[in-house]
């Protein structure tokens, strides 16, 4: 008898641990209990949204081919009521509930079905990227499953920051409408929802301006053949490329499908070289210009002196706001040179005229003049960190990119706060092992780093946290010049960085992302995203003990429960080769080679160090 308790004890343990293996949600919910069970979806399985709500309609379908890209198989969709939820998937809306705002959603999975409710249908398309989520990921690609099991739980789910967003700069390098829509899928699927498209470049403008012509035919193109200082930076071949309008509502439409707002980034008074090789009239100098071929801030500027300036730049915008129904755009700010402005008579004159002290409170002229009429088009701005200098604009928003200070100043200010942080969220930037990664910026910053980040600094009083509204990661196209690329370098930064946006602090817990990661990845094998396994890249760290002529060597990863093989001898690391488990030491001069390994394959490149004893001169 007292065998048989304690195996039924053992039991009780068993089965809740199953399920919690089988959970593995990204990001992780505020609310999340497991229960003994499961629920079996095949081939009669319906998605039922609730009757005659086209939205929810369109949210099931999204689903249905989430779940047919997972199983192999595709669920039919209809309406109906609450008698039609047994044995079914059933979208439906709660009446008002404080506790899940406008994109909470509440989620019941047990034997007999799952149910999602929410407020508002962006916390049902939430609730059905976790569903997806809840679907095992161990299906081969193209294989057909006749029925996957998903395990029973209950979740209460609502994000921690309004503004989720990924950014994608296609002024340096132009990315087709249909790359664009990929994109904005992959943002979705992490419950992020704000796309900023960074349109207008020193090196290409790429939106189509029905008053200016000249923008598309004259700015969109540059011809590949100026001396670059940075090796291998550019695509020495001639490049262009631009949105028409109904291109831009095209987008604009799919990415609100999707629970997704656009944000538009006109770039001012700087980074303006396009535009100003199209309209020469509105620099300090009269021009010719050149759109450069090679990356750094050129020293080109609208002209602040200029009315002919203020009144383009509003005819753009006025332009820009039909197009997006963001109540927001991004008006840049940085990285705006003075050297013109100083040596410009128009622009001393503003300064004079305007009782202004120098160039910077020219920009912050500048820069309130532009927030004016946008306001008066019923939105706001929001520009980088720069803004802040000579003045802020009374109802700017910031997006801090300088690191924190920048937000950390503008939210002690009582102004909106997007965290977007070189430091943490810039990612173009080297994210493993430099001599394995393609090219990028040369600083690194790895997804373990990401996942550090906490964009309410610790000085900040409660009220000063509240102005942090949000984080972004961003994608620069200096080096990225082919799709494959940008999914490579976003993505699974990018998942460490919705967790941030969405998850509570509290919930933040590294070995378990480590852990959950595994099984995204393999989502992003079957969405056909070519994400960067650099996680799994072996960091060789080591002390030199010349006097002893040996080196002490230590094995790392950032992924969970790494095989770490490695060799000595100079030859290449096998599966054969010796398992790293503790710091191991070599006689010098030696070489460490080593890789990563799981079910007898090589899952990541091979790492390799050389160590030797420096010669000495008498």
């Amino acid at each position: 008898m007292r065998s048989f308790l304690i195996v039924c004890l053992i039991l009780l343990f068993i089965v809740p641990l199953a399920n919690a293996q089988e959970v593995s949600i990204i990001p992780e919910p505020v609310n999340l209990e497991l229960k003994t069970g499961t629920f079996t979806i095949d081939k009669k399985t319906k998605i039922v949204y609730e009757k005659g709500n086209v939205d929810l309609r369109a949210i099931g379908e999204k689903l249905s081919d989430q779940i047919k890209e997972l199983t192999g198989f595709q669920l039919e969709v209809t309406d109906g009521g609450q008698n039609d939820a047994q044995q079914n998937i059933y979208l439906s809306l709660n009446k008002k509930s404080d506790t899940l705002g406008n994109e909470g959603y509440s989620l019941d999975v047990d034997k007999n079905g799952i149910q999602a409710k929410a407020n508002k249908e962006a916390g049902i398309f939430y609730a059905a990227q976790t569903i997806y989520q809840l679907i095992p990921t161990d299906k081969e690609k193209d294989a057909q499953l006749s029925s996957v099991t998903v395990p029973a739980v209950e979740i209460s789910d609502y994000p921690r920051f309004g503004w989720r967003g990924l950014m994608l700069d296609v002024g340096r390098y132009f990315y087709s409408v249909d790359f664009i829509k990929e994109y904005i899928d992959n943002i979705a699927m992490h419950k992020m929802n704000t796309f900023h498209w960074h349109l207008t470049e020193d090196h290409g403008w790429r939106i189509e301006i029905k008053q200016y012509p000249k923008l598309i035919e004259i700015g969109a193109w540059r011809d590949g053949t100026q001396f670059s200082r940075f090796q291998g930076d550019i695509n020495k071949n001639p490049h262009g490329g631009f949105y028409t309008q109904d291109q831009i509502r095209e987008v604009v439409k799919y990415a609100q499908e999707r629970y997704i707002t656009i944000i538009p980034e006109i770039e001012m008074p700087g980074h303006a070289t396009a535009a100003l090789s199209a309209y020469p009239e509105l620099s300090c100098t009269g021009g010719p210009f050149i759109i450069p071929d090679h990356w750094g801030i050129q020293k080109e500027i609208f002209c602040a002196g200029n009315e002919q300036t203020f009144e383009f730049l509003e005819n753009v915008l006025a332009e820009v706001a039909d197009l997006f129904p963001s109540p927001i755009i991004h008006i840049g700010g940085d990285e705006a040179p003075k050297d013109r402005w100083k040596a410009c008579a128009k622009c001393q004159k503003r300064i004079k005229d305007e009782n202004l002290k120098d160039e910077h409170e020219l920009q912050s002229y500048f820069i309130t003049r532009i927030e004016k009429f946008v306001n008066s088009k019923g939105k706001k701005i929001i520009g980088w960190d720069e803004i802040l200098e000579g003045g802020l604009a009374p109802n700017a928003m910031v997006m801090s990119w300088r690191g924190e200070k920048g937000g950390i100043a503008a939210a002690k200010l009582k102004h909106e706060v997007i965290m977007a942080p070189n430091t943490y969220a810039y990612f173009d930037y080297h994210q493993g092992e430099h001599d394995l990664e393609p090219r990028g910026f040369g600083n690194l910053l790895t997804l373990e780093k990401v996942y550090s980040y906490e964009p309410r600094h610790e000085s900040f009083t409660d009220e000063e946290a509240g102005y942090i509204k949000g984080v972004q990661g961003n994608v620069w196209a200096e080096f990225i010049h082919t799709p494959e690329k940008v999914q490579y370098f976003a993505f699974p930064r990018a998942a460490a960085l919705a967790e941030i946006a969405w998850s509570p602090s509290s919930k933040k817990d590294w070995e378990s992302f480590q852990k959950r990661i595994e099984d995204q990845y393999k989502r992003y094998e079957l969405a056909g995203m070519n994400y960067s396994t650099s996680a799994y890249d072996v960091w060789i760290d080591s002390s030199i003990d010349s006097i002893g002529g040996i080196a002490n060597v230590s094995l790392s990863t950032q992924s969970y429960q790494p095989e770490i093989r490695y060799t000595v001898d100079g030859s290449e690391p096998t599966n054969e080769s010796p398992v790293y488990q503790q710091a191991i030491t070599i006689p010098l001069p030696g070489t460490v080679k080593a890789a990563t390994f799981r079910d007898g394959k090589r899952i990541s490149d091979r790492s390799a160090r050389s160590f030797f004893i420096k010669p000495t001169t008498d």
